[in-house]
């Protein structure tokens, strides 16, 4: 699917190489997000560097196969860039306001086997420096749509909901809580909670529920999924896409 929206917003007829779902190949080649390879037919690296440089990939391209004459220009792709679906609006609920460098991403596991429907909605937990440090202090939890289902928040029915039922020497607070009550019919901003927890001496993950109902213009439905929030970093977690902040999905819509 995600390959599919690709191309589809992105135009492009290029074969294109997807890396797995546990991020294989990132790993593989040191976690560096624009890095540039060039191999040869033999699949061996002749050229490598962990930022890309395209003005330098030119000169290497010029050495391993020859110049050109007319170098191939972006108008020349005649490329039908597509702006990303629009479900729902957004910027209606106000985000938390966090200092970004104060957390880090967790890594969490859905619980597949638990659901008969897709994770329209994908969790997104933080710890902040304490809670790692000492085991006290507080956690981040957003909940965000999956464009590629486009699915939104139907504001007409009971909101978002989450469970926490908090392994045994551990406190959470608050442990369940609701959405905010939204005027707007339906949206598709995250809904995003802070949690006050003390681990005391636990290691164990922390098990949650989810409610809430994913809809579209034609059908909606009332899901409940869970998930599981370790305490361990997750390095490939990126970083919070804060409000105000373009989705780099944006960037396929316009022009220079």
């Amino acid at each position: 699917m995600h390959i599919q929206e690709a191309k589809r917003t992105l135009g492009t007829e290029i074969s294109w190489l997807c890396d797995t779902m546990t991020n294989d190949l990132k790993h593989a080649i040191g976690d560096a997000s624009n890095s540039e390879y060039v191999l040869d037919p033999q699949g061996k690296i002749v050229r490598m560097r962990n930022w890309s440089q395209p003005a330098v990939l030119r000169k290497d391209l010029e050495t391993l196969v020859g110049p050109v004459s007319r170098p191939t220009q972006i108008a020349d792709l005649n490329m039908k860039v597509e702006p990303p679906p629009k479900n729902a609006p957004t910027g209606i609920v106000p985000r938390l306001k966090l200092e970004a460098k104060q957390y880090l991403p967790l890594k969490t596991q859905v619980q597949v086997a638990k659901s008969k429907h897709p994770f329209y909605a994908k969790l997104r937990a933080e710890a902040d420096l304490a809670v790692l440090r000492t085991g006290k202090g507080k956690v981040y939890l957003g909940f965000f749509l999956d464009p590629l289902y486009q699915v939104h928040w139907n504001n007409q029915v009971a909101p978002v909901q989450y469970e926490i039922a908090a392994p045994k020497g551990m406190s959470v607070s608050p442990s369940k809580a609701m959405g905010p009550k939204v005027k707007e019919p339906s949206d598709a901003d995250p809904r995003e909670f802070l949690l006050e927890v003390d681990r005391g001496k636990s290691t164990e993950p922390l098990p949650m529920k989810l409610h809430y109902y994913a809809c579209t213009d034609t059908w909606c439905t009332r899901v409940t999924q869970e998930y599981l929030v370790s305490w361990e970093p997750d390095r490939d977690g990126g970083w919070r896409l804060e409000s105000g902040q373009l989705d780099p999905r944006e960037f396929t819509s316009r022009k220079p």
